[in-house]
């Protein structure tokens, strides 16, 4: 099993987890519950696994997000819907997106049944040691049907792979917001002020993120990463690679390239159907 197959197939993966965060029924189920619109259905739903947690607790494992920002949603949140609710609601929102973006007749296909056994079996494969998010979600139920099962997994190894991810910035010496100034900077993810804006960093803190990265020699005068920044970066992600492949080993080669040619037109097909806001990620 090469980190290149346990990649792409995360990558087939992700967009059916990550759907959830831009899809217009996520708050219309969690505001039915009690909660407000906007940002604290974020929070609240994806924190809901770890029960009724404090602003510290989704801060740390959140990582870029303005601490500030979390504490005025959490855990104000818990007294408008309790963990239990929320998470029920995340399920309907998922099972309502899915089949808006899939189409009713794909979700009770063989690909997906196949695809949801495949992706559980990795997920039970997930170490949870020291990966709170995962090890949060990997205890909960496992859903039915097949498509919410497979959400679901594809959940669990989001988190796996993203609770690796802060251990390997941690030990880069980057914090959430120099973090995200250096993953935008990279140009494949979210434009920087989409970043700046949605994690609620004020320009005076983002520019100061950057000084401190342009003394490490990280970032050049106009914001763009130095070689060494470069080399930082290519680090931390191959890193992350190592510390998210056990499940897809343990899953097999032949499995996990089948599971990635099932999930890869699933993930194509809610992309082109408008599951992703593209005014939000930086053009490459």
């Amino acid at each position: 099993m090469t980190q290149l197959a346990s990649r792409r197939c995360y990558q087939a993966l992700s967009p059916l987890h990550s759907l959830i965060y831009f899809a217009p029924e996520a708050e219309a189920e969690f505001t039915a519950t009690g909660l407000r619109p906007g940002r604290m259905c974020y929070f609240a739903g994806r924190a809901a696994a770890m029960g009724a947690v404090g602003a510290g607790t989704v801060a740390a494992t959140f990582y870029n997000f303005k601490p500030a920002l979390v504490a005025r949603h959490i855990p104000r949140a818990w007294g408008l819907a309790t963990p239990e609710q929320v998470l029920a609601a995340r399920l309907r929102a998922v099972d309502q997106a899915l089949t808006r973006l899939l189409g009713a007749d794909t979700l009770t296909g063989q690909a997906v049944v196949e695809a949801a056994r495949l992706a559980g079996e990795a997920a039970a494969a997930c170490s949870t040691e020291g990966r709170p998010l995962a090890a949060a979600h990997a205890a909960l139920p496992v859903p039915e049907p097949a498509h919410l099962a497979l959400w679901h997994a594809a959940t669990v190894l989001r988190e796996h792979r993203g609770d690796g991810h802060l251990a390997v910035l941690m030990d880069a010496g980057l914090d959430g917001i120099e973090a995200l100034v250096t993953h935008t900077a990279t140009g494949k993810g979210f434009s920087a002020d989409f970043a700046r804006a949605s994690r609620d960093w004020s320009q005076q803190e983002w520019d100061a993120a950057e000084e401190r990265l342009r003394a490490r020699g990280l970032l050049d005068p106009d914001g763009a990463l130095t070689q060494a920044g470069v080399d930082l970066r290519r680090d931390i992600e191959h890193r992350t690679d190592r510390l998210a492949e056990a499940p897809y080993r343990q899953l097999g080669e032949a499995a996990t390239e089948r599971l990635t040619a099932l999930t890869a037109p699933l993930a194509a097909t809610i992309q082109a159907n408008g599951a992703f806001p593209v005014r939000s990620f930086a053009r490459t």
